[in-house]
């Protein structure tokens, strides 16, 4: 017998490593801010949205469709390149049944026998086995509760969690939510189990639709191994030694006994499949010690079947990554433009106010809210949108005369008074519309937080000015 030239491979040390990976990433990132602001945070209580540093009121959630975009066609370019592998190697799901089934049951406490078979129940028959599996439950339930807070800290800030959670008769809906979570998460572990991929998850249902013959999957090798299953996925019930004498498969089943949604690879793809490469492992190991390289591989079925490389550039992955380049570069470009700001303007119920012969004033309402981490002095100043006829300098901003203060998240309602001093009538019938633009800025760095706002100006017609003068003026007699 040939030893194998090919390179033995084994992915159970490396997937541990993304789990721990994907374990310190998804604890520390809710705790990374930039000046104040979280990388991600969507705060419902403040009605804000932090991202990557930055932050958003929810007036300028226009990001989240990019957001959820990338999310979604992500999720569909990372199924037609490599099946599930977000389901074997970085869902909360799986590393916490590595972390009760494998690391606490069987290696901590002994009470299944080993990791590469996990269809053999628990051992229950003492009172000590019985402590140890309820000693496993208490400290997988307190993991799961710190998994439901790590979930809400991207919905509530940290800082404010751990001081609400002290409170919690003030807070209700928060521990609603918190032990909610937390409880189906310990009865997902402890008692759906692999269930939740196979029959829950709709994420299994979604690859049906997007693997093709190129998408990565622990694939079995028909021509070496021989056919275990006929055409119509029944197995068969010979010994594959007298069916096909050069099938090099050995029927010991390791790869079936080592499948935590117990299945056998060598009937096909299957929906339950999760890409966690536990197979491939148990099959690597045992036609390592034949001298064979193994008969279940991470690769596609095209490459299996012509023996050649994975085609992982094809038209379905290169539209995929064409469209979250594009989607990526306009969230870019659109999160740039974010205004310092945000501005309101309204006109009242009443158009416009005759003070004199000439003298006129428009109200308009105005919300400033100020998006900025820190207080700011803002004012208001009246801008000419036509080069050709200068509005603003005819105009004047009777209130308010002097700056405010608007503190960081804040917003405050003012009544802006805007006064015309010349006659600006257009018509000796008609009211003469003006447009106007209205910019609002912070004193102290009005470079960077301003918001302009198109309004109206509204000048009565001269008879309306004479009707208004001389009604007032019987009154006055």
């Amino acid at each position: 017998m040939q030893p194998t030239t090919q390179k033995q491979v084994f992915y159970r040390k490396k997937r541990y490593l993304v789990y721990a990976i994907a374990a310190v990433v998804l604890l520390s990132f809710p705790f990374i801010t930039i000046d104040g602001t979280h990388l991600f945070l969507l705060s419902f209580e403040h009605g804000e949205l932090h991202l990557l540093g930055t932050r958003f009121n929810m007036q300028e959630l226009y990001l989240m469709p990019f957001l959820l975009i990338l999310l979604f066609v992500g999720i569909f370019f990372l199924t037609t390149l490599a099946g599930r592998l977000w389901c074997g190697w970085a869902c909360p799901q799986t590393i916490f049944r590595v972390i009760y089934r494998d690391l606490l049951q069987t290696t901590i406490f002994g009470l299944r026998k080993k990791i590469s078979n996990k269809q053999q129940p628990m051992r229950l028959e003492s009172f000590a086995d019985k402590l140890k599996a309820t000693l496993a439950f208490v400290i997988i339930a307190f993991l799961c509760l710190v998994a439901a807070a790590n979930l809400m800290w991207f919905f509530v800030p940290p800082e404010d969690f751990f001081s609400y959670i002290t409170n919690p008769l003030d807070h209700p809906v928060l521990m609603v939510f918190w032990l909610g979570f937390g409880i189906f998460f310990i009865f997902d572990i402890t008692f759906i189990q692999e269930n939740f991929c196979i029959y829950i998850c709709p994420y299994c249902r979604v690859q049906s639709v997007l693997y093709d013959n190129d998408t990565l999957m622990p694939t079995y090798n028909y021509n070496r191994g021989g056919f275990v299953y006929d055409k119509h996925g029944t197995k068969i019930t010979q010994k594959l030694k007298f069916i096909d004498p050069n099938a090099e498969c050995i029927e010991c089943e390791q790869c079936v006994k080592v499948c935590p949604t117990h299945i056998d690879i060598r009937k096909g793809m299957q929906l339950e499949c999760i890409n966690c490469l536990e197979c491939v492992d148990a099959c690597t190991g045992v036609m390592g010690k034949l001298n064979k390289p193994s008969l279940v591989s991470w690769t596609s079925p095209t490459a299996m079947e012509h023996s050649k490389k994975v085609q992982y550039f094809r038209f379905k992955t290169i539209a995929y990554i064409v469209v979250l380049s594009v989607v990526f570069v306009t969230l870019l470009v659109v999160s740039t433009k974010k205004e310092g700001m945000l501005l309101n303007i309204n006109t009242t119920s009443e158009l416009y106010k005759i003070r004199t012969q000439e003298v006129v004033d428009n109200t308009f309402r105005a919300v400033f809210h100020n998006t900025d981490s820190v207080d700011h002095e803002f004012s208001v100043e009246i801008v000419s949108p036509n080069k050709d006829f200068d509005i603003a300098s005819r105009l004047e901003i009777i209130k308010p005369k002097e700056p405010f203060v608007v503190k960081a998240g804040q917003k405050i309602t003012q009544m802006i008074t805007i006064r015309a001093r010349e006659n600006l009538s257009r018509s000796d019938r008609g009211d003469s519309i003006y447009p106007i633009v209205l910019r609002s800025f912070a004193i102290d760095d009005k470079d960077r937080i301003f918001a302009k706002r198109k309004t109206n100006f509204t000048y009565p017609s001269q008879e309306t000015i004479q009707t208004y003068l001389q009604k007032h003026q019987e009154i006055a007699k």
